[in-house]
């Protein structure tokens, strides 16, 4: 008998033992019989049945670390699965409830990502791939339009997009090598697209809908404290300008700046109180305060080559559309060299490093570098560079739109195919362009624009016109 259909009898006899269980224990149709035979619940153990069991079906001919993580995918799917009975049963609850209800949830897909820590495994592309999808399953958590999150089919979408990443690695690892991590892989995709996008879209495109007249939900105990006498009110707040623990204002005198705004309206000379500097405590006059810097106090002053005061250095992709490279100084061999048109790239703050794209991507923006240098292939959409010092930046394919905004210092150099670029900029200074020259050796021509303009206001309205030095 066909595996599908023996999954799909298991399912329909484990429903109807939940509903008579119910009815043999007195319980209410919206707490057994009713919860089970549910259009939603069975429709998601049609989908457990027919996409999960293809995963699993799939990673046993892998084995290994595969099967353990798509075992844990099977048991966060019977996780949600709860859920969604206890949603029928109960009544929406408070943040505090809802994480409480969704932490069984949680515990699971901690226990996948712990799979992706420590030693690299030889599948750690299919374990990723596993733990990243499974934060698709927090759509449950969707609660309105100010809870912070996506609507459940974006929410599903958006999470399949960051475990693509490394699913579509798997792909291409293993296109010629061994057809099962191929179909494991294209399962575990239409498991989620469309399988779970759809599942959400037909039942719960607004989130879950929970019972009004359902029990409550219990939220986490608190830490009550034991029984004694009610706790005193809070202090009054700190003063701004005082280290120390606020107290009444007459219990103490005032201390800070509310000292010193006394003392000048009490009337008295607001030198008062201040010692008289004589000529030892004067600083040309002290032997410890030369002004010779010694070498160890120079050597103490520089600066890590590779970290920066703002934090630390990233080159990562997030959410697998944007790639984010911050903080990197003195770096020259930076590539990034897996994107795609749909993702975009974002340099920040970096410093005296240089940043090579491989590939076609969709937008480009490089704010707050200095000394960067920035090549890359073809850009979809713009190049931007805004809030530079000193950068070069170089085009080798094409670029509709180049902006250059708030920038001192900018030299850009243009193949072939990007001499149709539109040029914008505002508020820049020290913009050179170097195109190709005519023949194929040639050299670069170098083009400065203006910076400066003479506005003449001629026939109602004004004219524009960069200013040209002519030399003498």
């Amino acid at each position: 008998m066909d595996e599908k259909l023996i999954q799909r009898l298991e399912s329909a006899v484990t429903r109807l033992e939940v509903v008579t269980a119910g009815f043999r224990g007195g319980g209410s149709p919206e707490t057994g019989a009713e919860a089970a035979l549910d259009p939603a619940i069975v429709a998601f153990d049609d989908l457990m049945a027919e996409f999960v069991a293809r995963v699993s079906a799939a990673a046993g001919k892998i084995g290994g670390k595969v099967l353990e993580v798509t075992k844990i995918l099977g048991e966060a799917f019977s996780v949600q699965k709860e859920l969604l009975v206890k949603v029928k049963q109960s009544q929406k609850p408070d943040p505090a409830g809802m994480a409480e209800f969704l932490k069984p949830l949680h515990e699971v897909i901690m226990k996948a990502n712990a799979l992706t820590e420590g030693r690299r495994s030889d599948f750690f592309n299919h374990l990723k791939t596993a733990a990243d999808s499974l934060t698709a399953l927090a759509w449950i958590a969707y609660t309105g339009k100010d809870c912070g999150m996506s609507l459940p089919i974006a929410h599903v979408e958006e999470s399949w997009q960051m475990a693509e990443f490394y699913n579509n690695k798997i792909l291409v690892e293993y296109k010629t090598k061994d057809p099962n991590h191929v179909e494991w892989a294209k399962a575990l995709k239409e498991l989620y697209v469309p399988g779970l996008r759809d599942y959400v879209k037909r039942f719960y495109p607004l989130g879950p809908v929970w019972n009004p007249t359902g029990k409550t939900t219990a939220s986490a105990p608190p830490k009550a404290p034991g029984p004694s006498a009610p706790a005193p009110p809070p202090p009054p707040p700190a003063s701004l300008f005082s280290s120390e623990p606020s107290q009444a204002s007459s219990s103490r005198p005032k201390e800070g700046m509310a000292a010193v705004f006394q003392e000048i309206n009490s009337g008295k000379p607001a030198t008062s109180g201040l010692r008289k500097v004589t000529d030892d405590m004067k600083t040309k006059n002290r032997a410890d305060r030369s002004g010779v810097v010694g070498a160890g106090q120079k050597e103490g002053r520089v600066s890590s080559p590779s970290f920066s005061k703002a934090g630390p250095p990233k080159l990562e992709l997030q959410m697998g559309r944007k790639w984010v490279v911050e903080n990197q100084i003195g770096r020259k061999n930076l590539v990034i060299d897996d994107c795609d048109a749909k993702q975009s790239v974002y340099v920040y703050g970096c410093k005296d490093s240089v940043l090579k794209i491989q590939g076609k991507v969709n937008n480009i923006t490089i704010d707050k570098c200095t000394k960067m240098g920035i090549v890359f292939a073809d850009v979809v959409a713009a190049c931007e560079v805004v809030n530079c010092n000193s950068v070069e930046v170089q085009c080798q394919g094409s670029a509709p739109t180049i902006s250059v905004d708030n920038t001192a210092g900018c030299q850009l150099y243009l193949g072939k195919d990007a001499l149709e670029a539109s040029i914008t900029t505002a508020k820049s200074s020290e913009i050179n362009v170097l195109v190709p020259g005519a023949e194929p050796d040639g050299d670069w021509g170098e083009h400065a624009l203006p910076q400066q303009y003479i506005h003449v206001f001629k026939d109602g309205q004004f004219v524009t016109t960069p200013v040209s030095h002519s030399g003498g």
